[in-house]
């Protein structure tokens, strides 16, 4: 998979991380748990997105 694509990928996967943070935050009975997992994913995605965008650039 060229560098590109999988940063879409990335990219794709951390929208559907910050729609699934959201929705569990509007949920009353929502477990913090598991809202603090997924924020801990979207973070780890989050930084593998910014180092890949860097070798992108420094290609």
């Amino acid at each position: 998979m060229s560098l590109e694509k999988h940063l879409m990928s990335l990219r794709t996967k951390h929208q559907q991380l910050d729609r699934a943070v959201a929705s569990l935050e509007a949920a009353p009975s929502s477990d913090s748990l598991d809202i603090a997992q997924l924020k801990k994913e979207k973070l780890q995605l989050k930084e593998e997105i910014v180092d890949l965008e860097s070798k992108i650039t420094h290609h």
